[in-house]
């Protein structure tokens, strides 16, 4: 019986661990207040302590009630108490150091898996073209399971696209467009339908905004995206607002997902605190529920068990882990994802552009005149602090903002090489 318990224990998630002790705590306390005969709480309790004991060899980590495992937790995950670490998370991204994220590090933090030499390759291999300047550059550089989407395409079965967009003004920038602008390539490449959701509850629930203008601020986003060039005949852009009352199988996901979640579970990921509204705590089922073809019966026919690959931002991932993590245990697939890095400010790569200030960000909407000014006035150089030295030692394409837009727009590799020089 033990046996079959520790062989049992070892198939669980660190999340599906910290569950198991807390429900078994929480069986014991149960059997203490209705006063249960002895032999039967000890059995137990001794069961609690075994999950304990399985829970910390599975996680190097001490159970702690209302702390979920390290490293499902943003708080810890984006940052540590030392002053040179990267803060991450779904709404800030900071860094000390002028060359941006350390990206390496951030990977090992999350879990994630470097999008390597081989990858690329056996993505060019899949195609039968040259990758897109985002994978040969490194700009898109984690991922999870992309082996399997791979493995899905090469044996002729299905999968989907989904990205998103949280439209907290009524332009985007050109920071935004970089899931887009790979997402576009993949649905080309790949010839598979996409959906886009337009997170514009979240807006209303974060910001200052009335439903009303969180969106019309969705409908002026989805010019921006349409622009991009996404095959019309398979591709469903949606806002939440909008959708989410008229889709029967989405509003069942959402529902799924929030099931098995818990309270700890999303403070432990995303910070959230006992002051915050509760459509914030509520909010991650939604942005995972996309992950999952049930969602889109109107598109998928009813099928269940078709993959999902997620291109974003690596800021997005903490929904994503919770989603993986829930997936199984709700019968579904588990998303594969790839991320970007952050595009940086004018300011420097410390932090990325932000639509809330405008002189970090060129917007889709600035004319030529105001983008030429704000990169001339705005944009961090890799100069040095003299014209002396800058002809003697040249600039620093690592930390240069104008040099930085060019590894991300620039198609030619030798032009790019030759302006490095």
């Amino acid at each position: 019986m033990a046996d079959s318990l520790n062989c049992d224990l070892k198939s669980l998630s660190p999340l599906q661990l910290f569950e198991r002790v807390t429900e078994q705590g929480e069986k014991v306390r149960a059997l203490k207040a209705g006063k249960a005969p002895k032999d039967e709480i000890d059995a137990a309790v001794r069961m609690l302590l075994s999950l304990k004991q399985s829970y910390k060899t599975t996680t190097g980590q001490d159970y702690q009630a209302g702390l979920p495992p390290r490293d499902l937790e943003l708080i810890n995950n984006g940052t540590t108490k030392e002053e040179d670490e990267d803060f991450v998370d779904p709404w800030t991204v900071q860094t000390s150091n002028a060359k941006g994220v350390d990206y390496d590090k951030l990977i090992v933090r999350f879990g994630s898996s470097k999008i390597d030499t081989d990858l690329i390759n056996r993505i060019e291999r899949a195609i039968g073209q040259k990758p897109h300047r985002f994978l040969r550059r490194g700009i898109f550089f984690s991922h999870r399971d992309m082996d399997q989407i791979l493995d899905a395409y090469e044996n002729k079965k299905s999968f989907y696209l989904y990205t998103g967009r949280g439209p907290s003004s009524q332009a985007m920038h050109v920071g935004h467009l970089i899931p887009f602008i790979f997402t576009k390539w993949l649905q080309e490449v790949f010839d598979v339908p996409l959906v886009i959701q337009l997170t514009d509850d979240e807006k209303y629930l974060w910001k200052d905004l009335t439903t009303e203008k969180a969106y019309e601020y969705a409908r002026e986003n989805a010019k921006d995206i349409i622009a991009c060039g996404f095959d019309i005949n398979k591709t469903f852009i949606f806002s939440d607002l909008d959708y989410l009352g008229s889709s029967a199988g989405f509003y069942k996901n959402i529902v799924k997902v929030q099931k098995h979640v818990t309270f700890n579970q999303v403070k432990g990921i995303f910070g959230f605190t006992d002051s915050d509204c509760i459509g914030k705590i509520s909010f991650p089922a939604i942005q995972a529920a996309p992950s999952f073809s049930s969602s889109f019966p109107q598109i998928f026919n009813g099928k269940e068990n078709i993959q999902c690959l997620i291109p974003c931002a690596i800021d997005q991932d903490p929904y994503f882990r919770m989603t993986r993590d829930v997936a199984p245990r709700i019968g579904m697939p588990k998303p594969a994802l790839m991320h970007s890095v952050f595009f940086p400010a004018l300011q420097g790569a410390q932090t990325k552009m932000s639509a809330s200030d405008p002189n970090s960000s060129i917007f889709l909407t600035d004319t030529p005149k105001q983008i030429k000014t704000k990169i001339n006035k705005h944009a961090f150089s890799g100069g040095r602090d003299t014209i002396e030295e800058h002809r003697k030692y040249g600039g620093n394409c690592d930390v240069d903002v104008s040099f930085m837009y060019l590894t991300f727009f620039l198609e030619d590799d030798d032009k790019l090489e030759q302006l490095k020089q």
